[in-house]
């Protein structure tokens, strides 16, 4: 078992309390590693590193088009390590070997397009109304930024929150899940090695009671991007607001994933069952209601319930598993206490809705679990789950599918499934959603902005719009008169 430090300035450091937190795998349900249970001594040395890199170290003057270059290289030694960091979050989260490879190898995308708009950051000169005057505006770093991940996907969050951050010219104070620090620490060491100055990249681990809200309320923090639940960014909002903090948020979400009778629905149902099933409904994009049109409803149900048995569940490393386990028992017990939720309300339990025995009762895994009579009013309907618990649900039509799809207190995605393209930018326009996935589903891009509406979150990650969250606008008003004035009390 490996003990792990905070990485901070570019060094690890042992946290000052000597505290230390057992990393548990999933699978096994044991102990593999301690991380650092951080205090406030540990997060003013994160925060002060992270400081001083941008107001004296060379991140401070090093011009964009170095810190692309450097950005570039994080890519590349990313991507020199994906097999071993790939691993580490598979003992972490318990999710899937072959899907954790794929994370960790498109991660470095992010860097690498990142990198590349490092110095395309660009002000403006802007016409205005006043004579022999020039306007301009500069875009200059928000400050000190702390990055708060979730433990489904660290190196992912990590990469959407660090590369626009740093690319923008920020410094970053990274705080991941006690549940999945281990990557993130492994991962931040071997940035040094692409060069990138000491300080610019610091992680501290610990209990977001304690180390996260440390953190969210250092007055010398500036930004903060979090990932998590909406219970828990409706605490940091709150906390950030008493401090004017910026804050950009990814939260929660209860997707809609809807098909209507003229769909391909072979195509729909392997859609619908990767969609909530897929990394054991960990994701805050999964479909975790099952819009059928009723025409369909019947025949559309088996297909996917049919589908569904033939997952086979076991080790995350072993190819042939289709679903892994739990990430951690907190959770465990989060989804099994829905199942009892959504039975006390009169669903129908089609499938699954236990903990399996037989050679798995080890580990932390559900059934994967398929609830039919349900009304949309319901809890399961209504309240993140974040298991494989699937909710079907029928509509008759367009109108009804859309009022049952903004019924909710989330907006962050939906699928659609229709050969209709009129219907598909029909709904697109009228799903209140930051995203629609159109004869698909859960499908990213780093090009492309992703975000929530309502309690799913505040401000985009990915694309160009992702780097303007951590970039300040500064105007200069430069008058280029040569006739001397007398002293003017009333502005122009």
């Amino acid at each position: 078992m490996q003990t792990y430090s905070n990485w901070i300035n570019g060094t690890f450091v042992e946290p000052s309390s000597s505290a230390w937190i057992d990393s548990v795998d999933p699978y096994r349900n044991e102990v593999w590693a301690r991380i650092p249970a951080s205090n406030q001594t540990d997060a003013d040395r994160a925060v002060a590193a992270a400081k001083a890199a941008m107001t004296k170290g060379p991140w401070a003057t090093m011009t964009a088009s170095a810190r692309g270059r450097i950005l570039s290289k994080i890519a590349d030694v990313l991507e020199a390590n994906i097999e071993r960091l790939a691993i580490l979050e598979v003992r972490d989260n318990g999710k899937l070997l072959a899907e954790m490879r794929g994370q960790v190898k498109y991660s470095a995308d992010y860097w690498r397009y990142y990198a590349g708009l490092a110095d395309k950051i660009e002000g403006s000169v802007v016409p205005i109304e006043k004579a022999d005057t020039i306007g301009m505006t500069f875009k200059e770093p928000v400050g000190v930024v702390l990055a708060i991940t979730a433990w489904n996907s660290p190196l992912t969050f990590f990469a959407l929150k660090c590369a626009p951050a740093l690319a923008a010219g920020c410094a970053v104070v990274l705080k991941p899940s006690e549940f999945s620090s281990v990557s993130s620490l492994e991962f931040a060491a071997l940035t040094k090695e692409a060069g990138l100055p000491d300080g610019v990249i610091n992680v501290v681990s610990g209990y977001g009671a304690d180390i996260g809200s440390t953190l969210v309320e250092h007055p010398d923090v500036a930004q903060i991007t979090f990932t998590g639940s909406d219970q828990t960014g409706a605490h940091i909002y709150a906390a950030a607001a008493r401090h004017m903090k910026r804050v950009a948020m990814e939260l929660g979400g209860k997707s809609p994933n809807i098909v209507f009778e003229d769909a391909d629905l072979e195509a729909a149902a392997h859609g619908a069952v990767s969609g909530i099933f897929g990394a054991a409904g960990q994701m805050c994009t999964a479909g975790s209601r099952l819009l059928v049109q009723n025409s369909i409803r019947s025949e559309f149900t088996q297909k996917v319930v049919d589908l569904t048995k033939s997952i086979k569940l076991g080790d995350p490393t072993d190819p042939a598993t289709q679903m892994g386990p739990i990430s951690n028992a907190a959770q465990h017990r989060k989804v099994l206490d829905y199942i009892g939720i959504a039975k006390a309300e009169g669903a129908v339990c089609t499938l699954g809705g236990v903990a399996p025995e037989s050679t798995l009762s080890n580990g932390l895994f559900i059934s994967p679990t398929i609830f039919t009579g349900v009304t949309n009013d319901m809890r399961i309907a209504q309240e993140e789950v974040f298991g494989p618990v699937l909710s079907v649900i029928g509509f008759e039509d367009e109108a009804e599918a859309i009022q049952i799809g903004n019924d909710i207190a989330f907006g962050l995605a939906a699928g659609v499934w229709t050969k209709d393209i009129g219907r598909m930018m029909r709904m697109t326009k009228d799903l209140n959603v930051g995203t629609v996935w159109g004869n698909t589903y859960r499908s990213y891009s780093y090009t492309l902005p992703f975000g929530g509406r309502k309690r799913s979150g505040i401000g985009r990650e990915n694309g160009i719009e992702s780097i303007n969250e951590f970039l300040e606008t500064k105007s200069l008003m430069l008058s280029v008169r040569t006739v001397n004035r007398k002293p003017n009390f009333v502005p122009d």
